[in-house]
Formats: C-alpha cells, structure tokens, sequence
C-alpha cells in the first residue's frame, strides 16, 4: 500500500494543531459556520486516531509517541495536550446544549433551502447526522477519559475530567434517543409508484410483477416479523401483513412526525417533537448504522463506555441495525444473476437515481458481508463494482467537458428533507459531496476482507489510485489551512476555487479513510497457499535432515556443536509456530535451517576426515 496512513495522519495533525490553535485559544470553524456536526468533524480530526489507533494515543504521557508529539507542538507538550483536550471537548458539549441543559443536534449552516434562506426555527431543526457524529465524539470523549484519569492528581484536573464525562455520556444519551426516534418504515402499495419503482430495480431477470412481488415476500418475510416487534421511539407500524404491499425501512433525516417519546428511567432527557416524514432516506441510514457499530465495538465493552440506561438503548438500536442492514443486502443482492445493486445507478422508490446512492447501498452491503463471513466470489463482485464506480465519477478516469459526473464532488449529490417545511420556509435540502472518500474507504474495508490474494492486491492498487490519483490532489497548497481539504478546483477546472479555509466535512471523512487504512496495514499479512505449500516442503526435508544430523552426532561432540545444535532446533520450532500465519516467513526460516544443517554436516565430515 503507498498510502502511508501513519505518515499523513502525521501531517494532517500538524495541519490540524497549526489551523485550530495559532494562539493561545482553540479557534472553532471553518468554510462552514459553526454548527454541531462541523465542530465536531472539527474536533475528531484529532481525537478519532487518537482514540483508534494506539500509537497515536495522548491519554498516557509517558506512552506518547515522539512523533505525535512532534506534530502537534503547537499543542503544547505531553502533559498539556490532553489537558488542552479536555477544555477543548467541554467546549464542544457547553456549545451545543440550551439554556434548559438539553443537548443541541442542529444542522445549521449545513442546512440549504435553494435561493432562500433557511428560516431561524429551520436552522434548529435536529438531524441524524449531528446525532451520529455526536455519539462517535461521545465515545470517544469518555474513553479518552476514562484512561486519563489514572494518572490525574491534580484535584482541578479531576473535577474538568468528571464534568467531561458527565456532559458526554449526557449528549451520548440523548443522541441515542435521537436516533431511536427517527427510525422510519415506510409501507406501500404495490400499484404505487414507490412500488413500481422498487420492483423495477430489483427486477433483473424479467419477472412478471407478481412473481417480483412474491419473491420480496418470501425474502424479506423475517425482517417484517423482527420490524412488527419493535415498539421503543416508534409508533405502530402498520400494513406490514398486507401481502398487497411492499415496504423500506431505515433513518429519516431527523426525528418523525409523531415519533413517541422513550421512557429513560430516572434520567429526564428532552425529547422534542419531530417533523421529517417517515421515509428512509439512505444516506443517514448508513451514518446512522456506522454510529451504531460503535456502540457495541469491542472498545466501548472493554473500557465499559455504556451506563445501564444507555446500555438499554444501544440493544433497542443493534435491533434496527440488524434489521436495516439485512433489509438492504438482500435488496442490492436480490434474485439470481446479475445483482440490482450491479445495474447502475441505483434508483430510490421516489425516483432518484445516482452513483452515490449506489456506493451508499454497496456500503451496506460490504457491512452485511463482513458480518457474515461472505464468500470470494461475493467480495471479488463489489470490489469490481467499487473500480466501476470510481470510473463512472471521474475518479480514476479522466473528465470529460462538462462532464455531468463532477456534480458528485461539487456541490454534490442533493437530498430533499421532506417535512422541513413544517416550520415555515422552503423546503430544506442536504448536500452529500464525500463520494472519493466514501469510495476510499470502502475499498479499504473490502480489500480488508479477500481472501484471495491476486483480487486484494488490485483491490489494494485502487485504493492507492483513488489516495493519489485524486484525494491528494485536493489537499490545499498554501495558507495555514496547507495539507487539509479540500479544493476539487485543483483537479476539475470547471468548479470554482473553495476558498482559504478547511472543510471539516471533508476533511474528517479523509482522516476516518486514513484510520482505515491503518487498521488494514496493522492486521496479519494474507498466507498464501503457495507459500504455505512450499514452506511445508522445506520443513519436511530440514526436520528429516534435522534428525539425521542428530543421529550422527557422537556423544563426545564439543560443545561448539551442540550449541548450533540448540541453535537449529529453536529456528526450526519458530518456523513450524509460524508457517500457518506466515507462511513466507516459515520459509525462510526453514532455508536458514536448512543452510545450518548443511554447514555442521560439512564441519563433522571435515573433522572425521582430519582424524
């Protein structure tokens, strides 16, 4: 892999340290105005590889590596950069919560409303995305926490930890409940036009419209039983038994219209009132399940990052997660042959159609895959879809003139939020504009799980072409914003410049691409079984010479001999330990083995020959 994860964190957090804290102050924004998500995109530039990938950690200062240390000296040195954490992070959670004390999850100025303005009562409206990020912060706030505090002596220090903590997991708690009540399964007739269109992506194969219709049943049968038995932040879903109708379910872009409030125990959490319409839209479907990941993520069972209440809360939403991901799978996997999720662009049941949905839909079936320990075959398919997808947007092929595509990268891929209006004004809309990075990171995470070492190193190749081909061409060149993004204009000429100032957007979903990247070069080397063949051949005939060495050795041999004896006999043990994991390194063992053996046969034959 060429992408030097650990290298381009390194600069990307010089950047970060000399954009953000030029004084003596943590300074908030960027090309956006300061919003809920944008802050914290902001702040988990710094604290999501410092809270996932262990030698980037800065809670113990006596285990901070020099390096880290050396790129963000504008922090200040071991001691004051968590410290400097902790102010800035509380920060965050007093920024976003109200006079009342109840957390804020609003989009701001990441809100759009065409070529008006959004209404103020708009621009407060809660959306998924600020409860996603939210709870990735969270998590990552209390267990940067949680491990800090072991070596806090100071009794200042202590009391700033216990308030972080207590105003994470309070953020923590209401974005669960956030998300648990925007939840949404939509139902409809198979007449309609959602229908019509469902039934039309999924059909491939020709199908008359009844025998669509019947295989959906029978494919989604399980996730309609598991969608009837929800109750919590729902309200009754009906119609789910009317074999007439087909339906979809996942995250509405904020809290539904009517959604019922969820009893937390003695905790009193405001739970306001929702407008959006129960429709799922996919983009804060996968947001939503990315989140949830981690909530039950070995890292927040280990360092118990969960209360009992939230606890509660997190089982309610790994069912939706399981049920959505299922949902979605086997939609974009449907029938025999070619895949739906195959015929692009994937289109919605309300008709839009683009490429970003389509890697929004591969995203969740690569989740699904993972889960299940999916086949060769399976894997080998989306990664090809993922090189197809990063033609198709002019990614790793050149644009052409007015080339439609480059709208995916600027301004991006438009969703409309239905029931925004509710409050007065236009309807709101939302610009997704991450498509490399998203694609970046799904190569990664495929490329994570072949088992066939030829599909890897290709899959591995793309994920190269997409780093340096195209997301380090929109890194900005100069300014205190250098090595930070993002600036399209520099690879498509029709878009216009993005100013002086970083997208935190932008940029954090880059960092998560290089965390990624860092837990794929962090896991074991794929064994080959060519490898594996040969290093069993070589160790069958160095412990055959092994044996016979041992058999011809006198017992008046010095001393000299037997410890390359010992010596032999070790290496030839490390290299049997080590042929299953690592088969290239067995074999070299093994020739070593095998050179040693030759060298004391030699020595013995010499020294019968002299006597």
């Amino acid at each position: 892999m060429r992408i030097q994860p650990r290298q381009q964190l390194l600069e990307v957090w010089r950047a970060v340290a000399r954009t953000c804290y030029p004084g003596d102050s943590w300074q908030w924004g960027g090309r956006d105005q300061r919003n809920s998500i944008s802050d914290a995109e902001q702040i988990l530039c710094l604290m999501g590889p410092a809270t996932q990938i262990t030698t980037f950690k800065v809670d113990l200062p006596d285990e901070t590596a020099e390096d880290v240390l050396d790129a963000v000296a504008a922090l200040g040195d071991s001691v004051e950069i968590p410290q400097l954490l902790i102010q800035v992070l509380t920060q965050y959670f007093q920024a976003y919560t109200d006079e009342s004390g109840a957390p804020v999850f609003s989009g701001g100025s990441y809100f759009s409303a065409g070529a008006q303005e959004p209404t103020p009562e708009q621009l407060t409206l809660n959306v998924v995305d600020s409860y996603s990020v939210s709870i990735r912060l969270a998590l990552a706030s209390i267990g940067f926490v949680r491990v800090f505090r072991n070596v806090v002596r100071r009794d200042a220090l202590r009391r700033a930890v216990e308030e972080l903590e207590s105003l994470a997991s309070q953020r923590l708690t209401a974005a669960m409940l956030g998300l648990l009540r925007s939840f949404a399964v939509n139902t409809f007739d198979v007449s309609s036009e959602y229908g019509q269109n469902l039934c039309r992506m999924v059909n491939q194969r020709q199908l008359t419209m009844r025998q669509v219709v019947d295989d959906l049943q029978r494919e989604l049968r399980e996730i309609k039983a598991g969608l009837r038995d929800l109750t919590v932040g729902i309200g009754q879903v009906t119609d789910l038994d009317n074999e007439n109708k087909l339906f979809e379910c996942g995250w509405s872009w904020g809290i539904i219209a009517g959604a019922p409030r969820i009893e937390v125990g003695a905790q009193q959490v405001p739970q306001p009132d929702g407008v959006a319409e129960p429709l799922p839209y996919l983009y804060f479907t996968v947001v939503a399940l990315d989140c949830i990941q981690d909530l039950f993520s070995d890292r927040t069972r280990i360092l118990g990052l969960l209360d009992d209440e939230q606890q509660t809360l997190a089982r309610a939403l790994q069912i939706r997660w399981d049920l959505t991901q299922s949902y979605w799978s086997r939609i974009a996997r449907f029938g025999r042959g070619t895949w739906p999720l195959e015929s692009m662009p994937w289109r919605t049941t309300d008709g839009f159609e683009s490429d970003y949905l389509t890697l929004l839909i591969a995203s969740i079936m690569i989740n699904d895959l993972a889960s299940r320990r999916a086949s060769t075959s399976d894997l080998q398919r989306v990664a090809e879809l993922l090189r197809e997808l990063g033609a198709r947007a002019r990614i790793t092929r050149r644009p052409l003139p007015r080339d439609p595509a480059v709208s995916l990268h600027q301004p991006g891929f438009e969703l409309v939020l239905e029931g925004s209006e509710a409050l007065g004004g236009q309807r709101l809309t939302w610009y997704l504009a991450d498509f490399a990075p998203q694609l970046l990171k799904q190569t990664l995470r495929v490329a994570g799980l072949l088992r066939d070492i030829p599909t890897r190193g290709r899959t591995i190749a793309l994920a190269d072409q997409i780093w340096e081909g195209h997301l380090l061409r929109r890194r900005m060149a100069g300014g205190p914003a250098a090595q930070l993004w993002d600036q399209p204009s520099q690879i498509y000429e029709d878009l216009k410049p993005g100013g002086d100032q970083p997208s935190w957007y932008y940029t954090e979903r880059v960092v998560s691409c290089l965390v990624a990247a860092a837990d794929l070069v962090a896991g074991p080397p794929l064994p080959s079984p060519v490898l594996a063949d040969l290093a069993g051949d070589l160790l069958a005939e160095a412990d055959h010479l092994f044996d016979q060495e041992l058999l011809s050795v006198s017992a008046e041999a010095g001393p000299s001999m037997g410890t390359a004896l010992q010596t032999v006999r070790a290496t030839l043990r490390r290299a049997h330990e080590t042929r299953s994991e690592l088969p290239g390194t067995a074999a070299v063992l093994a020739m070593d083995v095998l050179r040693d053996l030759r060298r004391l046969a030699s020595a013995r034959l010499d020294a019968s020959g002299t006597a």
